[in-house]
């Protein structure tokens, strides 16, 4: 699957419709007063959060989208028909920015939330409203006014309760699958996840989703190594878990790469990290256990061993996340 967490689309409102100029018609009446109706509203633009969405492949084919004008006043005093409203529909968690202010337009983090980002145009009036004592045959109308007109960015930020966050290759994918039976794409080589992909941890009566973050390295707050794609999808998680390697050569440095890239992305972030999982438990280096171990304590953090290989404390890390979701 294309994963595109980034889009730009036009949107056109429709306009309003123009009073209508008639006069009533009848047998006994032959020059009757005005009776041109007025002219309907254009339709909106409405975006509309859509769970079963994922990403803004759509967008990719089709980027432009106009509303339906509303009709012209009829004869005998008859409304226009209002223009039909466009909803489309983008996946949770989408940002909507107008490109020309720059201003945020709405945040839709829950599905069936909508917005309206273009408002149709009001309907003008008919020569109905513009009889006087003095001139009883007005010709005169309004024209309906423009619909609005929008380049708009969509950003789409992952909505997770916990986000694995670690280097390049150390196990995250394969770590969301035995814990959510989730099937991301593995290999062997930096950035395989090139978007982040989501599982869901079920118990009796709760479900907890769980993203893997793309590879984050140094200087990745800067952009380096897609960096700025990939943390932005932290920013909404509830929890932070950072997974780092027991193989690696200096689980330390990992450890400490990590940390100042959230902080010198969003400092805030920081009082979300809670946990540091130790990957690849099954081919740890002893030293690596104990330096974790020491550090996890020094920093006020949990740390959890395990073997996505051979399952070992998969269970129990299970557990733990269930329980740091309900407290």
């Amino acid at each position: 699957m294309n994963f595109i967490d980034i889009a730009q689309i036009k949107v056109k409102a429709g306009d309003g419709g123009n009073g209508g100029v008639y006069f009533l018609r009848e047998k006994y009446r032959p020059y009757g007063g005005p009776a041109g109706g007025d002219g309907g509203k254009g339709g909106s633009v409405i975006l509309q959060a859509d769970s079963s969405k994922t990403t803004f492949l759509d967008f990719k084919y089709k980027r432009h989208f106009v509303a339906q004008n509303g009709e012209h006043g009829k004869p005998k005093n008859q409304h226009g028909k209002n223009g039909k409203d466009i909803v489309i529909k983008v996946p949770v968690g989408t940002i909507v920015i107008d490109k020309k202010t720059n201003d945020v337009l709405c945040d839709l983090v829950k599905h069936g939330q909508s917005c309206v980002v273009a408002k149709g145009g009001d309907g003008g009036l008919g020569n109905a409203h513009f009889a006087t004592p003095t001139n009883q045959t007005p010709r005169k109308f309004t024209h309906g006014k423009k619909g609005e007109e929008k380049e708009l960015i969509l950003i789409l930020k992952t909505i997770a309760d916990i986000a694995i966050v670690g280097l390049p290759n150390v196990g995250k994918s394969t770590l969301l699958l035995v814990l959510t039976n989730a099937h991301p794409k593995i290999a062997d080589y930096p950035f395989t996840t090139l978007y982040p992909e989501l599982g869901v941890i079920k118990t009796d009566d709760k479900s907890f989703t769980i993203a893997d973050i793309p590879g984050i390295i140094e200087n990745a707050h800067k952009g380096a190594g897609l960096g700025l794609d990939f943390l932005k999808h932290i920013e909404r998680s509830k929890y932070l878990v950072l997974a780092i390697d027991l193989s690696s050569e200096n689980p330390v440095k990992d450890f400490e790469i990590l940390i100042t890239e959230i902080y010198l992305y969003d400092k805030s972030l920081i009082q979300k990290v809670k946990t540091i999982v130790g990957t690849k438990l099954d081919i740890a280096k002893k030293e690596n256990l104990e330096l974790l171990e020491k550090l996890a304590k020094e920093k006020s953090l949990d740390f959890i061993p395990v073997s996505s290989t051979t399952g070992q404390n998969i269970e129990y890390l299970k557990e733990y996340i269930t329980n740091l979701m309900n407290h």
